[in-house]
């Protein structure tokens, strides 16, 4: 069984979430519940929970100040939230798991599912640790974004990243310091989940940082010379948007 505490300040979200558990996740033992920040920190010393499932936003605090607190989380989490998009972008960077409100029962069985195969270990608590420095910082550059790999999990700072190359359901990262990362994400779900305000696919194969364009040079949809001096063709259907962000 999986230990388990429900962190929300509505009573009705946490009724609700019950009600799924038991439906959909027969696995899942709920051994406490709190309603803030302070009900929350107290159950958890008590109970020892395998898993927290934390609402963001409460009246009393919210689920980042909790697990600051409780530096370091010693056990799994998955968040539960309405639509933020930049606590949500953190939890894709940070690879952590979240539920937006109203939960979707499926999407908690699969949560879940996830959260039983995963052990306890440390890459667990890197993510953890990487999702607060995120949400601590508002600069995008700043931030991590962790990148599946063969072998696990690499955590890179955006502004050390030079360009993306498609290697079919593959992608190559290009980093500023000249290191590669074979990940085993697509471009494509790169695209869906990179700042728009920092990244720009210019190719079907390429996705590239804008800070890093050290030109740009004419023709029929032209090239791009990067600062580790690799050029790249601009798709012709793209280049009147591309020129359009660089001159931002």
């Amino acid at each position: 069984m999986i230990r388990t505490v429900l962190v929300d300040d509505e009573l009705d979200c946490i009724h609700v979430l019950k009600n799924l558990l038991a439906t959909h996740c027969p696995d899942v033992e709920i051994v406490g519940e709190a309603d803030g920040v302070a009900t929350a920190i107290e159950t958890i010393e008590r109970c020892g929970p395998d898993l927290l499932f934390l609402d963001i936003a409460m009246n009393n605090g919210n689920g980042f100040d909790l697990l600051n607190h409780l530096d370091p989380v010693t056990f799994q989490v998955i968040f539960v939230t309405a639509s933020n998009d930049h606590a949500i972008r953190a939890f894709k960077y940070s690879a952590v798991d979240y539920l937006l409100k109203p939960v979707d029962g499926d999407d908690l069985q699969k949560a879940v599912e996830r959260v039983a195969k995963r052990s306890q270990n440390e890459r667990l608590l890197e993510n953890m640790k990487v999702l607060l420095e995120n949400m601590s910082t508002l600069q995008l550059a700043n931030q991590k974004m962790a990148i599946p790999t063969m072998n696990g999990l690499s955590f890179i700072f955006l502004k050390d990243i030079m360009r993306f190359e498609s290697k079919g359901s593959y992608s190559t990262i290009f980093l500023s310091n000249g290191q590669k990362v074979l990940t085993t994400r697509s471009i494509r779900e790169y695209e869906q989940l990179l700042p728009d305000a920092i990244f720009y696919r210019v190719h079907t194969s390429h996705i590239i940082n804008l800070n890093k364009v050290q030109k740009y040079q004419k023709g029929r949809g032209g090239s791009i010379i990067m600062e580790d001096n690799i050029s790249i063709e601009v798709a012709l259907r793209r280049k009147d948007d591309f020129l359009r962000r660089l001159l931002k």
